[in-house]
């Protein structure tokens, strides 16, 4: 197990890439570091300290992402840890990574464009889109409707 002499303790990097393997629970082609939630990894005596900020203060997946994260490094050995919640600065969507905006276009999921809605249907490519609703699959992102193939899709809102 993980902890005690500082010589055996993984580095941050190492705690950073193993994370990479977390997906996040309601999008789970992105992990929780692409999306940009996992904020500081360190250790604090022998205890591993994860902050994480949710992609809003009423995001429901908030514990089960910091069981995840538990799981995931408990299965990589290590034993004293938390995952602490960060509420400040508020996330916002310039922290998901650009692999995130691929995957997410790749999984159906218009990923946020600063002029305030999608770029481009992530199913056909078409510009000409509609937006059916302000709110989609979850708080995060809005429903959308593709006027040249007229499938629907979700739009990652900006935040």
């Amino acid at each position: 197990m993980h902890g005690g002499s500082k010589d055996m303790r993984p580095k941050p990097e190492t705690i950073l890439q193993w994370l990479h393997e977390v997906p996040d629970p309601e999008i789970p082609v992105i992990s929780v570091v692409d999306l940009g939630i996992v904020r500081d990894v360190q250790w604090l005596d022998d205890t591993l300290e994860i902050a994480v900020t949710p992609t809003y203060s009423g995001c429901p997946a908030t514990r089960i992402i910091a069981l995840d994260i538990e799981t995931a490094l408990r299965d990589k050995g290590v034993a004293d840890l938390r995952v602490r919640t960060q509420l400040s600065p508020p996330w916002t969507t310039d922290w998901l990574t650009d692999s995130a905006r691929e995957k997410l276009q790749a999984y159906g999921i218009a990923p946020p464009h600063p002029a305030g809605g999608p770029k481009s249907c992530p199913r056909c490519g078409s510009d000409q889109l509609t937006r059916m609703s302000q709110f989609g699959s979850t708080p995060c992102k809005a429903q959308w409707r593709c006027d040249a193939c007229l499938e629907p899709f979700d739009y990652f809102k900006c935040i």
